[in-house]
């Protein structure tokens, strides 16, 4: 039979009645809003939701995570009273949701550089990527009417994006041939091409979305093109 833990004696001293009030009086030195504030600051210094960590490390923040979290019950939940977006476990409604707000915001249907502008407040495009499978699905699923041409401009970002990472950097004109070639679902290069109206430089200009789409997924990319 297993022997119950003995309490420190420290612990075993604690008045109940007092520890509750004396929480209570830490927890009245902010108010809900000003907590709030706070963390809406520390995402526009940070340029994204910060996590406990990042905001503890925040010399500007001037209080605890764990101060949120007395005052809201969890991190995320603070974050979602704040207007900012909780890093991980956004379910599909929620983003759905958020993209909702931001076309009633905007009064239009919103793009993927309105959403990137709004990192901190708003999940990041690379999520909506990977949870519908393009930003164009999670637009439509809100709602919003969105242009066949937007949509393969998506798909062909998504595939520069993973045949980036196999070749080790951006792919060129050629490497998209030949995995054409390979994978005839992808679209081809003269589609990609004719999206930029073929204009002088649209296969640079592709990869430069190619290489934004990188970064915000976390890659590292080179001035020379080379993923890390």
């Amino acid at each position: 039979m297993a022997r119950p833990r003995r309490r420190h004696p420290a612990l075993a001293g604690i008045d109940e009645a007092a520890l509750a009030e004396f929480r209570a009086g830490i927890r009245r030195r902010y108010t809900d809003e000003q907590i709030l504030e706070q963390l809406r600051a520390s995402a526009e210094r940070l340029g994204r939701s910060p996590t406990m960590r990042e905001f503890a490390a925040d010399k500007d923040a001037g209080m605890h995570p764990q101060t949120v979290i007395e005052h809201f019950g969890t991190w995320n939940a603070a974050k979602r009273a704040a207007g900012l977006m909780p890093r991980r476990f956004a379910t599909r409604e929620e983003l759905v949701e958020q993209l909702r707000r931001l076309g009633a915001e905007l009064g239009r249907t919103p793009t993927a550089e309105d959403v990137r502008q709004r990192r901190g407040t708003m999940p990041s495009a690379s999520l909506y990527w990977h949870t519908f499978g393009s930003l164009a699905t999670a637009l439509r699923e809100a709602g919003f009417d969105v242009a066949i041409g937007e949509e393969r401009l998506e798909r062909a970002i998504a595939c520069g994006g993973e045949l980036a990472r196999s070749l080790g950097r951006l792919p060129k004109f050629g490497d998209w041939q030949a995995a054409r070639r390979a994978d005839p679902s992808m679209l081809t290069e003269w589609q990609v091409y004719r999206m930029f109206e073929s204009r002088r430089g649209a296969w640079a200009t592709f990869q430069y979305l190619i290489r934004e789409r990188l970064l915000e997924e976390g890659a590292a990319v080179g001035a020379d093109g080379a993923v890390g």
